[in-house]
Order: C-alpha cells, then sequence, then structure tokens
C-alpha cells in the first residue's frame, strides 16, 4: 500500500525544475497527427464492442462559453454574454450525441460524466435539461446515483437553485473555481468573486447532496505573496472540500493571447512563487488532506485517496480519475478522447467543429494510434504518476519483456536521478521517494521516448 506523504525540497526543486509534460495522455497531443481522421475513430470505437469485455464509458463534454475571460486562462473558449450564440453549438451538440452513440454497443454503461469548459453553467437550465436528457436518450446512463456524474461550475453563475437544479438533472460532483480569494490578485486576472458567494455555493452543494465537491486554486499569479494565498487556502480547508487542486500558473503569452493582459512585473520572483507552493502544500497536508500527486489534494477517505492506496488510481485528461479502464468519449469542439488504443481530438475552431458536425455527424480532426511500445509506456507512466512505484515482474509478465533489456538506457538516468534522492532502485523495481514525488514529470519524462533535446520547450515547468 503506498505511503502517501512528501518531502519540499526547495533546492532539489530548484535543481530539477524544468519543462515537461503533464502526461494526461501518452503520447502527449503534441504528437497527436491530422492524417488519423473520422474513419479511424470509427474503426477503433466499433473495435472495442468486440472486445471479449467491452469497457464502459466515461463521456466528456466541452461547453467552451463564458461571460467574461480570465487573463490566465489557456483553455478553447468562447467569450460572450450573448446567450444566442449557444444555440447552433448545442444543436450540434445534440447531433454528435447521436452519431457517437450510434458507434458502442448500448449495453456498455456509462460509469463517468463530466461537463468541462469554459463554463458549463453559462447555459441556462432549460439547455442543461435538454443537453442530458439527449444523453440519457442515446447513451446508457446509470440511474443509480453510482456512476462518477461531474460539472464545473463558476460560482458567479449559479445559486442555490441552480445547485439543486444540477443535483436533480444527475450530477453529484462538482468542481468550482477559486484561483485566489484576494481582491487584488481578482482584479489583476479579471475574475471577481467574493469569498461568500464562493463558500455560499459550497455550502449549497453541501447541503444538497454532492458527493465530492473539488475546488480549484492557482499559485504565481500577479501580486499574490506567501501570506496573501495563505490566507486563501486556509479559508478553504474551513471549507471543507473533499478535494483541493493547486495549479502552476505558466504564463505563456506567446501561445495564450489572453495572457497578455498579465501585468508581467506583477508575477511573483521564482524563488516567492516556490515559497507560495511549499506553504500550500504544509497547510493542506498539516489540515490532513493526502498528496495524491501533481496539482492534487484529498481528503484521505475521498475516492481518489481510496483508489490510490487501491492501486488502481488513473490519469486523463481531466486530471486524476478512479475509472481509467473506461473508454472515452470527447463531444463537442477540441474535446478529446481515448478510445482502444488510440486518442482523438475534435476541431478546436468553433465554426469549423459545427460545419463538420452538421454535414458529417463527426468533427475528429487529429489523433494517434498507440503501437505496442507506446502502450507499454503510457503503463509505466501511469503507474509512476499515480502510485509513485513500478515492480518490473508485473510489466515482464504482461507485456513479455526483459524490463532491464528493454530499458536498459531509461534505467541508466534513473540512476543518476537516485543519485540526488528522487527514488530507489533495485533489481525488483523503482519506488518514488517522498523528495521525488513533486517531480514525478521528471521521472516520467525518462520513459518518454517522444522527448528529445528542446523538446520539452513546448511544456509548462513541472513545479
Amino acid at each position: 500500500m503506498i505511503q502517501q506523504t512528501l518531502i519540499f525540497d526547495p533546492e532539489l526543486i530548484g535543481r530539477h525544475d524544468r519543462q515537461g509534460p503533464r502526461y494526461t495522455s501518452y503520447p502527449t497531443a503534441v504528437q497527436f497527427v491530422e492524417s488519423f481522421g473520422v474513419q479511424d475513430y470509427v474503426e477503433h470505437a466499433r473495435r472495442t464492442n468486440d472486445a471479449a469485455h467491452p469497457a464502459p464509458l466515461s463521456l466528456y463534454f466541452h461547453i467552451p462559453f463564458c461571460a467574461t475571460v480570465c487573463y490566465y486562462c489557456a483553455c478553447n473558449k468562447v467569450v460572450t454574454k450573448n446567450q444566442a450564440h449557444t444555440v447552433r453549438y448545442l444543436q450540434c451538440l445534440h447531433r454528435e450525441i447521436e452519431t457517437q452513440a450510434s458507434l458502442f454497443d448500448n449495453c456498455r454503461p456509462v460509469e463517468q460524466l463530466h461537463w468541462g469548459g469554459g463554463t458549463p453553467t453559462f447555459l441556462d437550465q432549460a439547455q442543461m435539461q435538454a443537453l442530458m436528457e439527449q444523453t440519457r436518450r442515446y447513451f446508457s446512463l446509470r440511474t443509480d446515483d453510482e456512476g462518477e456524474y461531474s460539472i464545473e461550475i463558476d460560482p458567479r453563475t449559479v445559486d442555490a437553485e441552480k445547485i439543486r437544479f444540477l443535483r436533480g438533472l444527475g450530477f453529484n460532483r462538482l468542481s468550482l473555481g477559486v484561483q485566489d480569494f484576494d481582491p487584488t490578485v481578482q482584479r489583476a486576472v479579471n475574475r471577481i468573486q467574493s469569498q461568500e458567494q464562493t463558500l455560499g455555493i459550497i455550502d449549497a452543494a453541501r447541503a444538497t447532496g454532492f458527493k465530492s465537491i473539488s475546488v480549484d486554486l492557482i499559485y504565481g499569479l500577479p501580486h499574490q505573496s506567501v501570506d496573501s494565498f495563505d490566507r486563501t487556502v486556509d479559508r478553504v480547508i474551513e471549507s471543507g472540500p473533499d478535494r483541493v487542486s493547486v495549479f502552476n500558473y505558466a504564463h505563456l503569452p506567446h501561445m495564450f493571447k489572453t495572457q497578455r493582459q498579465i501585468d508581467e512585473t506583477a508575477l511573483p520572483p521564482a524563488k516567492e512563487k516556490l515559497q507560495i507552493l511549499q506553504h500550500a502544500i504544509e497547510h493542506l497536508t498539516g489540515a490532513g488532506y493526502v498528496y495524491i500527486g501533481m496539482d492534487h489534494f484529498a481528503k484521505p477517505d475521498d475516492e481518489l485517496a481510496l483508489a490510490q492506496r487501491e492501486g488502481h488510481l488513473s490519469r486523463n485528461f481531466q486530471g486524476y480519475a478512479t475509472h481509467g479502464h473506461c473508454d472515452i468519449v470527447g463531444l463537442g469542439v477540441s474535446a478529446i478522447g481515448r478510445v482502444g488504443s488510440s486518442y482523438n481530438q475534435n476541431e478546436r475552431d468553433l465554426e469549423r467543429y459545427q460545419e463538420r458536425i452538421e454535414n458529417e455527424g463527426l468533427a475528429v480532426f487529429r489523433g494517434v494510434e498507440l503501437s505496442p511500445d507506446d502502450e507499454l509506456r503510457r503503463a509505466i507512466i501511469n503507474q509512476l504518476i499515480c502510485h509513485f512505484q513500478l515492480r518490473f515482474a508485473e510489466f515482464e509478465a504482461r507485456y513479455g519483456i526483459d524490463f532491464g533489456a528493454y530499458f536498459g538506457p531509461e534505467l541508466e538516468k534513473l540512476a543518476d536521478l537516485e543519485g540526488d534522492g528522487l527514488l530507489a532502485l533495485d533489481a525488483g523495481g523503482i519506488a518514488v521517494k517522498p523528495a521525488g514525488r513533486l517531480l514525478i514529470r521528471n521521472l516520467c519524462m525518462v520513459f518518454d521516448r517522444y522527448l528529445r533535446d528542446g523538446g520539452s520547450a513546448r511544456f509548462s515547468k513541472v513545479i
């Protein structure tokens, strides 16, 4: 059973804080190719029906609309206050649901469903009701409230009544964006929301019977300090969410235009940014939260923490997940799916997505088919990033390899990292030490055959 502890070593982090993938997939989206199209996706989807035991499904819906823009945001979004802009998009989403459902046997239950964005709660109640009814019409949604059905909400777009509506719609988990409660920071990133407004929604969700409440924070934003972010973290802890994510703000204005609105001179310097993270970790773990990995913390009895201790935690485009065995169907503009031994992504341009759905019913424009080597490395990376340990014999038996012979160069690189105290390496396997857990992406990168010299420049820093 994994020990869910970590050690924060600033000197060690400073030496190894490089750019690298977040490994929500392997191969990462950088390796997706446009030669993988609709017919490839259809073939992979239909092939999954022929398995001896077809996997259950996970549905991801991308709702891109936001009433205002948050300057730090790197998501695919449409900023508008005009509700009419959603009409055509939802018509397309309804058609895509029907087309996608035709590819999968109806006996495959939807164990997981997630509405992300953008701001899903930008939609009005009638639109959300119709979207869920269309989904239920064509997919086998569970009726026993035992599925993991979640939605991202902006506290500024909901009230207690809408929270009750969402629960009645079938959602039993929700995620709230907070980022930072400090008014100066909020003004600097154009995300104004009061503590009272946000915490009131958490209380309403708990009173309505939501099974899990998650709060997102971001460190490294303009005008943040150790003291100011401590106050935000402590206020969040007092509200008692089941999960807390503390994301690193990656300032990449050359890639994301909205980030050009941020005053770079107001960003905390690297040393202070690291101290902000250290304090956040200390406050969360001191309050009893368990470090899951990367940016995620959870209460010890939360499903994520239990899945990690029991050895079946997984990771996908929504972060850490408890249903790694599901085939993921991505619906909506830019949505990414994982079906069988392939990944696929819909058109990222809204107009192009809508045109293709209207004309074809599907909008896959790129993806990748995994090779046997990809599947092996994906399994290794998932094991390390989720469970911080790996036993060679398990992979040798499952994939028919001699681990030492297959991964000779990788083991040599790991030996160097062992010298820095990040891991313990022996003839039986790899065990990540508490000081190496914050740097788990570095260890995963050792097994990433697509990374070359300079190849990580398109990614964010690991801390």
